[in-house]
């Protein structure tokens, strides 16, 4: 693959999904490119990169950027955030009134796991009358399907699921475990892009954005984060990955004190709402 094709790909791939393909990728292109080349019979990423070229290549473009895409997910997945989850939703649920809507959203979800933990921890929380809605979206259709359907393999729910909630909301199907319709019926899943317009998607009270931001440069980490707090309700939570933070990258998110992982809105701009 030549200098000028592999700029070419990683230019677009950051257009479409903000992910940014450093110099030393070109292994991962040909790895996880290597069965959208056979099945369009192109010869080699340099033949991809023409095609690309072509105005009317975005179908191809889409499944190109699908591919580049990381869709790692396990239940409850790094614990700490769903604890913290747990400790704050009974003051989000009281300031509520009768009758509201809790939104969870749940961005890059991925196969579902982290939009299904958390209907499983507030099917655990009382709610006093309130409901619930949960929210979960992905850049890419394949996985967001997936989500909806609520497949596992057995090898999916050993990963972090614990065993009574297993037997609890999920059901064997065909040699796979499947959400309950219950659980099911908690979560809605759409495609939905970062870097795209938010705003249609109305204001959350909880965030989860985890693991997403390590694969954007500064200025699209930034740019996602901005956007991500103007669908914060003013006293609502964001969850990041481990690795991540807001800090140096914009000042309408700050850490909640003493919670790794944790943001919420700057208390003066909570009161202004």
């Amino acid at each position: 693959m030549s200098p000028d094709s592999f700029a070419f790909i990683a230019g677009l791939v950051k257009s479409r999904s903000g992910l940014v393909l450093t110099a030393d990728k070109g292994y991962m292109l040909e790895t996880r490119l290597g069965p959208l080349l056979k099945r369009d019979g192109l010869a080699g990423l340099d033949a991809l990169a023409l095609k690309l070229r072509d105005p009317r290549a975005g179908a191809l473009a889409e499944a190109v950027t699908e591919a580049l895409t990381t869709n790692e997910s396990s239940f409850f997945r790094d614990g700490k955030p769903f604890d913290h989850l747990r400790k704050v939703l009974p003051a989000l649920v009281r300031a509520r009134p009768a009758g509201a809507t809790l939104r969870i959203w749940s961005a890059a979800c991925s196969t579902g796991q982290e939009a299904y933990s958390i209907a499983m921890l507030l099917g655990e929380v009382p709610l006093e009358g309130r409901r619930v809605e949960i929210f979960g979206t992905d850049i890419a259709d394949g996985v967001v399907a997936r989500a909806r359907e609520g497949y596992f393999t057995q090898f999916e729910v050993q990963r972090g699921l614990p065993a009574r909630l297993l037997v609890k909301h999920f059901r064997q199907e065909d040699g796979r475990w499947r959400v309950s319709p219950e659980l099911r019926s908690m979560v809605r899943f759409e495609r939905g892009n970062l870097l795209g317009e938010l705003r249609g998607f109305g204001r959350f009270d909880v965030i989860f954005c985890r693991n997403v931001l390590i694969y954007f440069d500064a200025p699209t980490k930034a740019r996602v984060l901005n956007a991500l707090a103007a669908q914060l309700q003013p006293d609502g939570v964001l969850y990041l990955g481990g690795a991540e933070t807001v800090l140096g990258l914009t000042d309408r998110l700050v850490p909640v004190p003493g919670e790794r992982g944790a943001y919420e809105r700057p208390k003066e701009a909570a009161l202004a709402g």
